[in-house]
């Protein structure tokens, strides 16, 4: 039976933005026998409401951190001035979603595009016009897209990944779990490193072959 590993995320967390070129690379080096699921866990819910103060200092001191801990990670700060920024992730896990409908290949599509905007362009991924705008740049069908983005269907969507991203006990963001014969593990990773997450998945893997 295949393993299946679930990346937990959101495409507004700025760790997962800094664990990316981990991510692809770990991907690339994964057993034929694992595949692949993404699941969205929502950081955000819906708001109209501005940012306060005090979560803009905290959200650009994380940023700060993270260019200090992971070296290549860039931030355009510009965002905090040139955008009206709201604590509201919700719409940009529902876009991954919208975009998923039209093809595989345009989920994560969508969600390196609703990162580079964030972190290096200063648009903002909470307002539906920028993520429209992504679509397009993304190759989807604009108008359907748009029609998919608010729809209760894809928002029941969202609910039930954030729900399953609960079960596996994934709180933070990124996570990493491995699924085997309906067994599930956490899996340790490094955000500089692919060979800790590589190495603990064959770990896990060595009681199974000895059996």
């Amino acid at each position: 039976m295949g393993r299946i590993l679930y990346y937990i995320h959101d495409p507004m967390c700025s760790w997962c933005w800094a664990f990316r070129p981990v991510w692809s690379e770990i991907k690339l080096q994964l057993p034929d026998d694992i595949g692949v699921t993404p699941l969205l866990g929502g950081l955000a819910v819906d708001s109209d409401v501005p940012m306060d103060e005090v979560m803009r200092e905290k959200l650009q001191t994380t940023w700060s951190i993270i260019e200090e801990r992971v070296p290549g990670t860039r931030f355009n700060y510009g965002f905090w001035s040139q955008c009206q920024p709201r604590r509201s992730t919700y719409p940009a896990c529902r876009a991954v979603i919208s975009a998923r409908l039209q093809g595989e290949g345009f989920e994560d599509k969508m969600v390196h595009a609703i990162q580079r905007a964030y972190y290096l362009e200063a648009r903002n991924p909470s307002d539906d016009k920028t993520l429209v705008d992504l679509a397009g740049e993304c190759g989807l069908d604009s108008a359907r897209f748009s029609r998919a983005l608010n729809d209760s269907t894809t928002q029941s969507v969202l609910d039930e990944e954030i729900f399953r991203s609960q079960a596996l006990n994934a709180w933070s963001f990124p996570s990493l779990v491995l699924e085997t014969d309906g067994e599930e593990q956490p899996l340790q990773y490094d955000y500089l490193d692919p060979k800790v997450t590589l190495e603990c998945i064959e770990r896990l893997a060595e009681p199974s072959l000895n059996r």
